[in-house]
């Protein structure tokens, strides 16, 4: 049985719902919605969460005492924004124009995302448009982030380059509000569930290098190095001569001041620079690239492993980290959210599609680790931090960079926590005539 409650307080928060004088219009608007809530959560088998209307009143179904979070419409016509064209991107953009909120565990709103956007049969699509369409037009509001706007040939250089503006540009200040001291901006490798963000960040650092058995006056390249973070890590830490390259201007900028007040000028250096504008053929002892395969394409894994391959020596090591998704997960037609709003061209590539690449090139796959468990805390210790620096975050790019992190965040640890991505380190190595160079067992990985 469904119930209505009474009205309750309004929301707390950034968006606040309309109050107003009820109507008829709105009474009708309030049982549609209630209707179609209903006709859409057919079969959903976590009874989580509740609806709180823009007139204050409440909705739950199965009258559900314990929800987990609760949807918040902000106006009669919310629900028509957010599902009328039944997608992804309209959902959140939804969100960021402020006609729905979530109140409690953002992360487990997702599940109840998938739901109703899925799949349906065509006599509900029928009679859910009609129901949309009965509901107020509202005409939406200024969207609280811009969409990526990028041209030119998919993972070109040149959109490559845009691409990574569009999202790393936003301001060194805003990302410095809620990553760890070193600015690691990739999945940290924890020991327990309970360990705090820098501690597994720096554990993931040192976890890299014992991969990698980067050794003191090792040349070293980190394609993608961000902030600089594994550079100055391998440099300090492990006597390695560190470079590292990135597309991003103010990234190099910050990471070269980081570098100097370290007293680390001679030990590493951050250029931006494209990886297949790298010179030298065998340069480096050995190679890490830290969450940047998502950004190279599926197409372009060849160009982008042969680019390894030539920069690194003889009986050389590569260390890949990054996003994969999993093949059991069931594929959605047309772009994602994310695509439009964070990492517009991002694909993330299959395992197989990694070690075939990989391989052509004549890499050999010596070790393949999946730390998806890791990337759930990873990106819950995240959203921890920014919004407990809200003011700062908001202060530095906007209160939409702010909403659109936490949504982004929050969907991201659902989807790993639920398998859909994996995080995948795979450990490549450039035989030297037939030897790898490496020892019989991984002993010497595990002494942190």
């Amino acid at each position: 049985m469904t119930t209505l409650a009474e009205p309750e307080s309004e929301v707390v928060g950034p968006i606040a719902p309309h109050h107003g004088r009820a109507t008829a219009a709105t009474d009708t608007a309030v049982g549609t919605s209630v209707r179609i809530f209903e006709r859409l959560t057919r079969g959903y088998a976590a009874p989580d969460f509740a609806v709180r209307f823009w007139d204050g009143s409440v909705w739950a179904p199965d009258g559900s005492a314990a929800a987990r979070f609760t949807v918040v419409l902000c106006h009669p016509g919310a629900l028509r924004r957010m599902f009328l064209h039944h997608s992804q991107v309209e959902l959140g953009e939804a969100f960021l124009s402020g006609d729905f909120a979530i109140e409690g565990d953002l992360e487990s709103s997702f599940h109840l995302a998938d739901h109703l956007t899925g799949d349906r049969s065509l006599a509900d699509r029928v009679w859910t448009a009609r129901a949309l369409l009965s509901l107020p037009s509202i005409a939406p509001a200024r969207p609280a982030w811009h969409a990526a706007d990028v041209h030119g040939t998919r993972h070109s250089a040149s959109r490559d380059r845009e691409t990574v503006t569009y999202h790393y540009n936003t301001s060194n200040e805003f990302f410095a509000a809620w990553l760890d001291p070193a600015m690691v901006y990739s999945c940290a490798y924890f020991s327990n569930p309970a360990e705090d963000l820098e501690t597994a960040q720096e554990r993931k650092l040192d976890y890299i290098c014992l991969k990698l058995r980067l050794q003191r006056g090792e040349r070293l390249l980190d394609i993608g190095c961000g902030w600089g973070g594994l550079v100055m890590h391998a440099a300090r830490r492990f006597g390695a001569d560190a470079a590292g390259i990135t597309l991003s201007e103010p990234q190099a900028l910050l990471a070269r001041s980081r570098i100097r007040a370290a007293g680390l000028d001679t030990a590493c250096r951050v250029e931006v620079r494209d990886y297949r504008d790298m010179p030298g053929d065998g340069e480096f002892d050995k190679i890490a690239s830290v969450g940047m395969i998502e950004h190279v394409g599926v197409a372009r894994l060849p160009d982008y492993f042969r680019a390894a391959w030539r920069l690194l020596r003889p009986g050389g090591a590569f260390l890949l980290h990054g996003i994969g998704e999993s093949p059991a997960s069931k594929a959605r037609s047309g772009p994602s959210f994310a695509d439009h709003y964070v990492f517009p061209d991002s694909e993330l590539p299959g395992l197989g599609s990694l070690a075939d690449a990989a391989e052509a090139c004549g890499f050999e796959v010596r070790d393949v680790e999946n730390l998806r468990e890791h990337y759930v805390l990873t990106l819950r210790r995240w959203r921890e931090r920014l919004e407990a620096n809200r003011a700062a975050a908001i202060a530095a790019a906007g209160e939409g960079a702010y909403e659109l992190w936490r949504l982004f965040m929050a969907g991201s640890a659902y989807r790993f926590r639920i398998g859909h991505y994996l995080l995948y380190q795979t450990l490549l190595v450039k035989p030297a005539n037939g030897a790898s160079g490496l020892p019989l067992s991984r002993r010497d990985w595990y002494a942190m």
